[in-house]
This record gives C-alpha cells, structure tokens and sequence, in this order.
C-alpha cells in the first residue's frame, strides 16, 4: 500500500519525532505574548480555555442535563430514561455510554471513599443493584469497568487482567439484555485489545458488530485499536482495515476519514522528515477527512471527533483558513482525539487554537474575512 512505503521510507530517513510533549512546549512558544504571530482567539468568539468542556467532543445539551442532574443528586434515573430513548445502533447512544462510564470513573478517582465517605460513582453501583435488567445500565457498567482498567492500571499485570475479565463478564451480560444492541460488543473491542484475543476471535466479534451496526463510526475507531502494531496487528493491517472501511462507506458516511485516524494512530511510531504533514500520504488522507465531513449530515454524532484530528493535522500542514474553518464548529468543546491524550486536553486545544488563529491573521486572515 502506498501509504505503508510512504512510512516506510520515512523510518529509513531516520529523523527522529520529538516527544509529544517537547512539541507542545516548542508550540506554546511560538504564540506566547509578544511574538510577532500571536493573536487572540477571543476575538473569534471561541471559549475561554477554562471553559472548554473536557467530558465530549461535541454539543449534547440532553447529556449536559443528564449528567449534571446524576451528579448532583446521586440519582441514576435520568441517565436510565436517557439512554432508554437512544436508538441502540446510534452513534449517539455510544458516546453517551461512554460519557456516563467516564463520569462515574472520574467521580471515583477524585473520591475513592473511606470509613466516613462513599465513593465516587455510587450512582452507577445503586443502577445496577436496583435494575440488574437495564440494558444501559449493565451497558455502561461494562464500559467503566474498561475504562478503570485502563486508567488504574498496566497492561499485562494480573490486577490489569483481572479488571478485564470482570469486563468482558459484564459485556456478556449486557449483550444478553439487548440482543439487537452493537454497544456491548463496541465494550468488547477494548477488552480484545486489553486481553489479547487471536485474529479469529476478533474477527467473530467484530462480524457481531456488522450485523447490528455496518457503518458504525465509533465501532471502526475502537477496532482500529486493535490493528495497531503496538497491541495485535500489524501496520500494514491497520491502514488495510482503515482502507478498506473508507472504499466501502456509503456516502454521507464519515468512515471515509478513517485513513486519517490510522496515520494518527502511527504518528509516534514513524520517523518524520520536515514536511511530513504536507506530504502526499497525509495529504491524501486530509482530503478523504475533508470529502468525510463536507458530505455527512451536519447532526451525525461523530462529526466532531473528525473535525478534532482534522485541526490537528491542519494546523500542522499550515493550512490555518481549513483549519480555522473547523474550530468555528468544535470549539467549547475538546472531548476527543487528540487533546484526551494530554493530561489536560483543554491547554492542548488551546495551543493548536492559538496556533491556528496566528497563522490565519498572518495570512491576511481576520474575524471578518472568517467564514465556515
């Protein structure tokens, strides 16, 4: 495959990627106070960065409401409700199963409970114990359990394991309470990478998805994890699988940016020369990234995931208008790839923000020559 050469020979070249965090300082000085480029994104109207809204990557106002009521008040009955009137096979009622088990986690990290404090997240435990039949319930159950076993612990150990098994059990039991439903077995693709499921074994599960689910976004995001060669696959299946996803999509259908999320998934893998980002290969697949969300419905639920790593690669190509054109869309919002892998995405956001909007007024750009 032309893209796999491509990295290929960029590896032989031997320029070496600088840590990720190295980068970001060295980009926080570019449009620190005073440089020649800075520009101030308020000026743009976009959120201040103590705003932006870590937990999604886009606006649900029903799942703001939900979540903050649950958190609130303990009660777990608003989120039941929400997720009982989410169509199973939605992009929709993933992220907001992920949203709840993410919350419930974080609850528990911030208050692991004691002699004279409950823990974090009691509301999760009090919806299982009092509707051991709720589909949403035992489908979220099965995501926090994934994601603590992610969050709290390494891969390979036996408390890791453990966590995972007790996950993959809780999957089994949500798949049982909604035989339709392709969520529990999304779960399930983390816990194949987590546990080391063989070729075949994936395969039987993600043909489970197809059957429920063909097109389903963020069921090809989660199995791409799986190809990466730092867990089972391989690089060459990775961008296959992510190939083939993008020549099979349906139009309106934003798996045509799956390229672009596998050459992210590689990127700290790959030896990059100057240029990289305006190289043919990420070129190509900037461009499949940009037909994706020009032609998908402007309420599809994983439109900001694209627009996020679009902005990413973007700014980094330097292509500022493109990029600023994205931001107008997501910004207040930076729950997703790539700034949720910095400890703290919203700082992450805000310098590629910067980074965008200097360029852009460099330019010639302004906010009134901005248009999305």
């Amino acid at each position: 495959m032309e893209i796999l050469w491509v990295l290929m020979a960029l590896v032989m070249l031997g320029f070496v990627l600088l840590p990720v965090m190295r980068r970001r300082r060295g980009m926080i000085e570019q449009v620190s106070p005073g440089h020649p480029d800075a520009a101030d994104p308020a000026n743009y109207g976009f959120a201040l960065q103590e705003e932006l809204d870590v937990r999604m990557p886009g606006p649900d106002q029903d799942l703001v409401d939900v979540l903050d009521l649950v958190q609130r008040t303990q009660d777990h009955r608003a989120a039941a409700q929400l997720l009982a009137g989410t169509e199973a096979a939605d992009e929709l009622r993933w992220q907001r199963v992920q949203a709840f088990a993410g919350a419930a986690s974080l609850e528990l990290r911030q208050r692991p409970g004691g002699v004279s404090e409950a823990p974090g997240g009691q509301w999760l435990r009090v919806w299982r114990a009092e509707a051991p039949k709720d589909a949403g319930g035992a489908a979220v159950h099965a995501e926090f359990l994934v994601q603590q076993a992610w969050r709290t612990s390494t891969p390979g150990t036996d408390e890791f394991r453990i966590i995972m098994e007790e996950a993959r059990a809780a999957v089994g039991d949500a798949a049982l309470l909604a035989p339709g439903d392709p969520v529990p077995y999304i779960v399930e693709l983390s816990v194949a990478r987590g546990l080391g499921y063989s070729q075949t074994e994936f395969e039987q599960l993600w043909l489970k998805i197809l059957d429920r689910a063909p097109n389903h976004m963020g069921a090809h995001l989660a199995a791409l994890h799986y190809w990466c060669e730092k867990w089972h696959g391989s690089r060459e299946q990775a961008y296959g699988f992510a190939e083939a996803a993008a020549a099979r999509a349906p139009r309106g259908s934003l798996l045509a940016a799956m390229p672009l999320f596998a050459v992210f998934e590689h990127l700290p893998e790959v030896n990059l020369v100057s240029g990289f980002y305006q190289s043919e290969t990420v070129t190509k697949a900037m461009h499949g990234a940009l037909y994706a969300v020009h032609s998908a419905r402007a309420d599809d639920p994983m439109l900001a995931h694209v627009r996020h790593l679009l902005i990413f690669f973007l700014v980094r190509a330097e292509r500022w208008a493109e990029a600023m054109s994205q931001l107008v869309h997501v910004d207040g919002h930076v729950g997703a790839l790539p700034w949720t892998l910095s400890p703290d995405p919203a700082a992450e956001f805000a310098v590629y923000r910067a980074l965008a909007v200097a360029g852009y007024e460099a330019n010639g750009g302004s906010p009134a020559t901005l248009s999305n």
